[in-house]
C-alpha cells in the first residue's frame, strides 16, 4: 500500500504552457525508471496552473525521488518556465481505494 505522496504546485509563465506540458511529459518518462515511485501524474488545472502528484510505498522512495533527476530538472528549469517557485507538499496517505 502506498503511504506517502508528493504534490507539486506549478504556475507557468504566460506563453510557456506548451513548454511546461512537454517538460511534464518528459518527467513521466523519467519517473518510469524510478524503482521507488509507484505512480506519477502530471495535472493541468486552469490559467497556467499545473500539478504533479506522485506516490510511494515508503519514505525512502519519496526521498530518493526528491533528490533524483526529475527534481533536479524541475529546479533547473523553474526560473525559465514558472512565474513562481514550485511548491512541493509532502503528503501522508491515510486511506485508498
Amino acid at each position: 500500500m502506498v503511504r506517502f505522496a508528493l504534490y507539486g504546485e506549478l504556475k507557468a509563465k504566460p506563453g510557456k504552457e506548451a513548454e511546461v506540458e512537454a517538460f511534464l511529459k518528459q518527467g513521466a518518462e523519467m519517473a518510469k525508471q524510478e524503482k521507488g515511485t509507484v505512480t506519477w501524474y502530471a495535472l493541468k488545472e486552469d490559467d497556467g496552473a499545473y500539478g504533479i502528484f506522485d506516490t510511494f510505498e515508503d519514505e525512502a522512495g519519496r526521498e530518493a525521488h526528491l533528490n533524483g533527476d526529475i527534481a533536479k530538472a524541475l529546479m533547473a528549469k523553474a526560473a525559465d518556465l514558472f512565474s513562481e517557485p514550485p511548491k512541493i507538499h509532502k503528503i501522508d496517505i491515510v486511506a485508498e481505494k
